[in-house]
């Protein structure tokens, strides 16, 4: 089934392609992918940024927007990403980047378009595990900036994965969120070092 990509702001899409043009921009960015591309780089697949901050008792997981990332593809193949943050004035674009996580999302993104059901895609990230997760929502009509995952949503680990948990194995959201809460929280039954 085909993913329902949410449209990104218009403000952040434009920094991200106002930096692309810019050869300052490109060449501060410490992105050899991006620097030695051949051809037009162009922005795609723009994908909402939510940070799981934590998970309350009842199992309600709290999450914020960070920001929009977009893949940077030259050609057939995604060579780097760019971030944009929400500031005082709109949408601004952050930073390009490149590394494992791009190929693992655009391999994500290829695993969820098999699947039998239709999702929005956007990205989880839990930075107490340094961990990034493809989140597929059910309800493919939401707002892409807004909400929690829904138990039945599905939560694709990206590689690498932290220890224990499977890279683009699809997780149901009440699967593997009660996981990533026990691991991030401190063992408090440890009490305080000697």
């Amino acid at each position: 089934m085909p993913l329902h990509v949410p449209p990104a702001p218009a403000p952040a899409l434009r920094s991200v392609l106002t930096a692309l043009s810019s050869p300052t921009a490109v060449s501060e960015a410490r992105t050899p992918s991006l620097l030695g591309a051949e051809g037009t780089a162009s922005p795609e697949l723009p994908l909402p940024v939510h940070v799981l901050d934590r998970v309350t008792t009842e199992g309600v997981s709290a999450t914020r927007l960070a920001g929009w990332r977009f893949l940077i593809r030259c050609g057939d193949r995604a060579v780097a990403a760019a971030d944009t943050v929400l500031t005082a004035d709109g949408w601004a674009f952050s930073r390009f980047f490149e590394g494992p996580y791009i190929a693992s999302t655009e391999l994500a993104l290829r695993q969820a378009e098999a699947l039998p059901q239709p999702y929005q895609p956007r990205l989880l990230s839990v930075p107490g595990l340094y961990m990034l997760a493809l989140w597929l929502h059910g309800d493919r009509s939401a707002d892409g900036a807004t909400g929690h995952p829904a138990a039945a949503d599905l939560l694709v680990p990206l590689a690498p994965a932290p220890p224990g948990i499977a890279a683009h194995r699809p997780y149901r959201a009440a699967e593997l969120l009660p996981v990533l809460t026990h691991r991030v929280t401190p063992d408090r039954l440890l009490g305080s070092p000697a």
